[in-house]
């Protein structure tokens, strides 16, 4: 098979989303806090559908079950990987994630580890991306006294940063931001602080202090990420980040490049402007809010236009 699979994916509503997924990309909301937008997921929370060519109509956990042979026959039971575009109207909770091992025992999925393209960023957003405890005593200590302002670490974010952020990693998303999320597929989340904030019925979501303590990494340490810039004529591809869990990419084309992977298949979202993908002679258009799957043995696509493209393949 040699042609993408483009999906249909789902809305999520959320305590701290907004309108930007509308405003932005032309979702259509049925929600003025709309927080999340599964792009390409096969988890139950929110399962994507195949909308074009053979299997139109299918879900992409079927898809997995029953198609193996599209995703280079990749063993596991679950689809791995899972890409959203989260719009942050306002703080998320100040949270952190499981390993695999942790997440299994526990939650009976992945653990989660992610990281973050910024789509766009007010002046002055941040998030939260570490610690300062020093030991799990005194994240404890400080957590159960509140002092929020000696425990978390802030980072004024940008348009165009990328953060990795691994499983056990101290982190919450601000306000004014829009961001593209790799991850596992998850979604087990330990909130540690929201802000004291309560839903529409007076109620404060529910907080998990003995979990995060147990999942937390001691010292909060942040990965430093060393992008690799590649030119191919007038397009750039970027690597981000290559990992045990996902490799992330950025594409900015800029006229007709040839672009090989040796991955067994490959998650692209098209984040800005449009053009065209072209595989064995036949031509789809893409354009800004598109997200499709490449599947296995297309390791050679033409593309052309002006556009730019975030793209996951499975991990090494």
């Amino acid at each position: 098979m040699f042609e993408p699979l483009f999906l249909d994916s789902v809305l999520q509503e959320k305590i701290w989303g907004g309108k930007k997924l509308e405003t932005v990309f032309g979702y259509p909301l049925t929600s003025e806090k709309t927080g999340e937008y599964w792009a390409i997921s096969a988890h139950p929370h929110g399962v994507s559908t195949i909308n074009n060519g053979e299997f139109k109509g299918m879900k992409l956990d079927e898809l997995w079950k029953n198609h193996k042979e599209l995703f280079g026959n990749a063993e596991g039971e679950v689809f791995p990987l899972l890409t959203k575009i989260l719009d942050a109207n306002d703080w998320l909770s100040v949270q952190v994630h499981p390993d695999d091992a942790y997440g299994k025992a526990h939650a009976g999925e992945l653990g989660k580890t992610e990281c973050w393209y910024i789509l766009d960023a007010e002046p002055g957003s941040e998030i939260i991306y570490g610690h300062h405890a020093k030991t799990r005593e005194e994240l404890r200590n400080m957590i159960e006294a509140g002092r929020w302002d000696d425990l978390l670490t802030r980072v004024k974010v940008k348009t165009g940063d990328f953060f990795y952020v691994p499983s056990g990693t101290m982190h919450a998303i601000g306000s004014g931001i829009l961001i593209l999320e790799t991850q596992q597929s998850s979604d087990t989340t330990y909130r540690v602080y929201d802000f004291d904030r309560v839903d529409d019925a007076g109620q404060a979501r529910e907080l998990h202090i003995e979990e995060s303590i147990d999942v937390m990494k001691i010292p909060g340490t942040t990965e430093i990420v060393e992008e690799k810039v590649q030119q191919l004529g007038r397009s750039n591809l970027t690597t981000f980040v290559e990992t045990e869990f996902f490799n992330v990419y950025k594409w900015e084309i800029q006229a007709p490049t040839d672009i090989e992977t040796a991955a067994d298949y490959s998650l692209v979202s098209i984040i800005e402007g449009r053009g065209t993908l072209e595989i064995e002679g036949q031509t789809w258009k893409i354009e800004k809010g598109n997200h499709f799957i490449l599947p296995y043995q297309v390791n050679h696509v033409k593309v052309n236009g002006e556009f730019e493209a975030i793209v996951s393949t499975p991990g090494k």
